[in-house]
């Protein structure tokens, strides 16, 4: 059973005043235009680049028509992420950012579910803290969403890395991660997500109704609950497309590639076990014409 703590954020309104937060399986109507769900763990040295970068574009006159909030969830860290996050929504008084604090340590799946739960969009993005994607490109999830979607029905916009396999950014990885994505890849297909070229890139964009759909659906926590979150979306027949993004490889990776690739292939067959025996089903009222 997934851990779900209480329901609570603080803010730069009240940074020692624990508030309640929305319930987006209850909410229906969305209050803000996007919501942007950050999970955060031990993210002291990156957070608050990240969270420059976000404002500044969001602060450009094109987009001032939006509303905005920013969820940052963190993930029982112990390098003082609740802290610095706290500063930073100081900093950025005049932004609604929230700053969700995990009793213990779920995992990034876990952190994000929790997030996108609790938050108040039209539209959710999901963003890693490190920086690798630029999130000046949120407007080309943006504008494939309007295209397909102008009616905010049920639509993912997957940020997708795989125009960069030939390029330098994955080139230059290490033989060793470069066979374990290619490893991932071929287990992929097999789970039944062969259709989506790059699951694991953190820049995703939801909408309402989509992430009302899977999230609540959601069981693995661990790295790779893209697949199970993508899997979800096939089997809601959910739209789901890929647009290619800008990314970079960022020093100091969390992800340990044995121990956590090995996790990963554990998590997949997890998924697949219990979809097979019907531990984990989709409610047929659930599915989307």
């Amino acid at each position: 059973m997934l851990y779900l703590p209480k329901k609570k954020y603080r803010s730069a309104a009240a940074p020692n005043k624990v508030q309640d937060l929305p319930d987006i399986r209850s909410a229906s109507s969305a209050t803000v235009d996007l919501s942007i769900v950050i999970p955060a763990f031990n993210e002291v040295p990156r957070l608050p680049s990240m969270l420059a970068s976000a404002v500044e574009h969001l602060s450009k006159s094109a987009y001032n028509d939006r509303t905005h909030e920013i969820l940052i969830v963190d993930d029982g860290s112990s390098d003082g992420t609740t802290d610095i996050a706290l500063k930073l929504a100081q900093d950025y008084k005049s932004w609604d950012i929230r700053v969700i604090t995990l009793e213990t340590n779920i995992g990034k799946g876990g952190a994000v579910r929790h997030g996108m739960l609790h938050s108040r969009g039209r539209r959710l993005l999901m963003v890693d803290a490190d920086g690798a994607s630029r999130f000046e490109d949120l407007e080309v999830l943006w504008k494939e969403m309007d295209r397909i979607a102008p009616d905010d029905r049920p639509v993912v916009v997957v940020g997708s890395r795989a125009h960069l396999v030939n390029t330098d950014a994955v080139v230059k990885r290490s033989v060793l991660r470069n066979m374990a994505m290619y490893a991932l890849h071929l287990t992929l297909r097999l789970v039944g997500v062969g259709h989506v070229h790059d699951t694991q890139c953190g820049f995703k964009l939801f909408s309402r109704q989509a992430a009302q759909a899977i999230f609540p659906l959601q069981h693995l926590t661990g790295w790779i609950f893209d697949v199970e979150i993508l899997l979800l979306a096939k089997q809601l027949r959910i739209t789901v497309t890929e647009v290619p993004i800008n990314w970079s490889e960022v020093p100091e990776s969390k992800l340990r590639l044995m121990r956590d690739s090995l996790l990963m292939f554990r998590d997949l067959l997890v998924l697949r076990a219990n979809q097979l025996t019907g531990r984990w089903t989709i409610p047929k009222e659930k599915k989307t014409d």
